[in-house]
């Protein structure tokens, strides 16, 4: 790879890591180290494809791989580490707390669902993506995609539901 491929991964890298880095937390439910991971391990693999890529859709052919391997790491559970029953406070700071209160609810209910389910779910609804690119990102039928998404937002529906019954 020359040079400039080299400066244009890059830039690509430095310009999208945040976002990526996000979708891979919500893809696994929370585990930002994980993520992190799962992240490092889709641009090895960008890299390896960047000549082909580069100049049609990087960012789709990274975020496909990134769901396919938070698929797939998935099914090889044990990581070392146990998750605890309960969310840490978060300290008050003003109005970012809110928001950090909230996206620390929503990775923790992420988290309770099914690897395939949260996977159909952060695509279809955090992605904004159609049935169809989420069928394609995971490889999978659109019915499934469909069940999985829908199981997926019925079991958050829940989650919530429990929560604010145990709150209120």
């Amino acid at each position: 790879m020359g040079r400039s491929q080299t400066e244009e991964f890059e830039r690509f890298v430095a310009a999208r890591w945040s976002a990526l880095n996000q979708l891979g937390s919500l893809l696994t439910g929370g585990d930002r180290q994980r993520a992190e991971d799962l992240v490092q391990e889709a641009l090895v693999k960008l890299w390896s494809a960047w000549p082909r890529v580069a100049d049609e859709a990087p960012e789709a052919y990274a975020r496909t791989v990134l769901a396919r391997l938070a698929a797939r790491s998935a099914r090889r559970r044990w990581w070392g580490e146990r998750p605890s029953e309960q969310v840490p406070e978060v300290a008050a700071v003003g109005d970012l707390s809110a928001s950090v209160a909230e996206r620390t609810k929503l990775e923790a209910a992420l988290a309770q669902l099914p690897p395939r389910q949260r996977a159909a779910v952060v695509l279809r609804y955090y992605q904004d993506m159609s049935e169809s690119q989420v069928a394609e990102m995971l490889g999978a039928p659109i019915g499934t995609v469909r069940s999985h998404t829908r199981r997926g937002v019925e079991r958050l529906r829940q989650i919530f539901a429990d929560v604010n019954e145990t709150a209120g």
